[in-house]
């Protein structure tokens, strides 16, 4: 329950700090113009509109930067995921509709957190089909949380899951041509998971088995039911979900490296303009894949510069941190960071016991190195802390400067103690600036 907790907060955050990101104004245009029942609350931005809509955007929002809680851990692995900007979203936003306690809130999402990292680890993660899973699984986790929220029968539940299985997608494509469309499926998800229920419920009939069918998710959308166990072992006793909280923005793959880089500048007196190579080296699944990519700028530079591990390392170099502010376009821009970014060359680690090696050459002959086996925030040997995870929070707030401190800090409140809060709305009521 406290994990839950400290979720809701910190894809609250994100959702903050993402609202006014590339796009998403316009979206919520179109959403507004649209119109159609006032249900729910978009956050931020304020105004209400049917809920599987205003689910979508507020999970793109809290995705918008890429710094939300991830990694689920089943059974003592991490799996790379994205689960948390949907399932929280999804929950509070029909929550709101459906008048919840924060007890009620916490079920709904521990229920649908765990439908999703299940359904995932038993797959297996893999990038080789294309497939990205916050376009999958989230949409399942999604479906389990409306479907529980509208009190689907377990006929129903099954047709839920079925309809829904005709709405997955979601291709790596669109990170890496690093397009605004990145983002758009892990909303696709929340809204498609709330239609799928509403559909189950108003008598819609899906196909009876979504995930082993013979046309079903592992059949379609993976290489296959790699440890079906996993799909019902203690379901109902014990309950998977996200335990990794982004100490950066930006991919969590970046992160080793970005606390290479951390350590040098931390460390060393280090002036950039006097460093004659920057040898950074890692596993070759890290190198071949999009975050290895030469770093260009394109149509959307923040997106460009998120899943870019030379862009993260070049502005520590450069900046000796790495915060929202610096994912701003005029900053990526900076043609000292384009200039650092191009002379980062990339290798394949030759060391069994580190992930990420960052090595630097100075013009005078002396050399920096810095090795780093697990990033920080990693859930069992390098942790964020509850007050960290409680002032990443604030810095997105102050970063966002729409939503105010004092509110803020009873959002915190409110969650921490969401198990004595009666009706979720006064949480919802937080989340627009119009309330002082």
């Amino acid at each position: 329950m406290e994990n839950a907790k400290y979720r809701i907060i910190d894809v609250l955050g994100c959702v903050i700090s993402g609202a006014y990101a590339t796009g998403n104004s316009d979206l919520i245009n179109l959403i507004k113009a649209w119109g159609g029942s006032e249900e729910a609350t978009i956050f931020v931005y304020g105004g209400k509109a049917p809920a599987h809509n205003v689910a979508m955007v507020n999970s793109i929002m809290a995705r918008s930067y890429d710094f939300e809680a991830t990694q689920s851990r089943v059974n003592g692995v991490n799996i790379p995921s994205h689960t948390s900007g949907t399932t929280v979203t999804t929950a509070l936003t029909l929550g709101e509709v459906k008048d919840i306690s924060g007890k009620e809130l916490i079920t709904a999402l521990l229920v649908g957190d765990d439908v999703a990292c299940r359904i995932l680890a038993a797959s297996g993660f893999s990038f080789s089909l294309g497939w990205d899973n916050v376009g999958t699984v989230n949409a399942f986790g999604a479906t389990a949380i409306a479907g529980r929220l509208l009190g689907l029968s377990e006929i129903q539940l099954q047709n839920a899951f079925g309809i829904v299985l005709n709405q997955l997608a979601g291709s790596f494509d669109t990170i890496w041509d690093g397009v605004a469309a990145f983002k758009l499926v892990q909303g696709l998800s929340a809204r498609n998971g709330i239609f799928s229920a509403e559909l189950a419920k108003a008598g819609w009939t899906g196909p009876k088995d979504a995930l082993l069918g013979k046309f079903g998710y592992f059949k379609l959308y993976t290489e296959g039911c790699v440890n079906p166990e996993i799909l019902v072992e203690d379901i109902g006793i014990k309950y998977h979900a996200e335990v990794t909280y982004k100490p950066y923005p930006g991919c969590r793959i970046n992160h080793t490296a970005i606390d290479c880089a951390l350590n040098l500048i931390n460390k060393h007196d280090i002036e950039i303009d006097k460093v004659d190579k920057i040898i950074l080296k890692v596993p070759s699944v890290v190198r071949d894949m999009f975050v290895g990519q030469p770093f260009i700028i394109r149509d959307v530079p923040q997106i460009d510069a998120a899943f870019s591990i030379r862009f993260s390392v070049a502005n520590v170099l450069l900046r000796k941190s790495i915060t929202l502010e610096h994912f701003q376009e005029e900053l990526i821009r900076d043609p000292r960071i384009t200039n650092i970014a191009n002379r980062i060359i990339i290798k394949e680690i030759d060391r069994s016991d580190i992930q990420v090696s960052l090595n630097l050459k100075m013009k005078n002959g002396i050399e920096y190195s810095s090795d780093v086996n697990f990033a920080k925030g990693e859930p069992v040997l390098s942790p964020l802390s509850k007050d960290e995870v409680k002032q990443k929070f604030m810095n997105n707030i102050a970063f966002s400067q729409t939503i105010s401190k004092a509110n803020a800090e009873k959002i915190i409140n409110l969650v921490e103690n969401l198990e004595e809060v009666n009706n979720i709305s006064e949480l919802i009521e937080l989340m627009t600036p119009s309330i002082i």
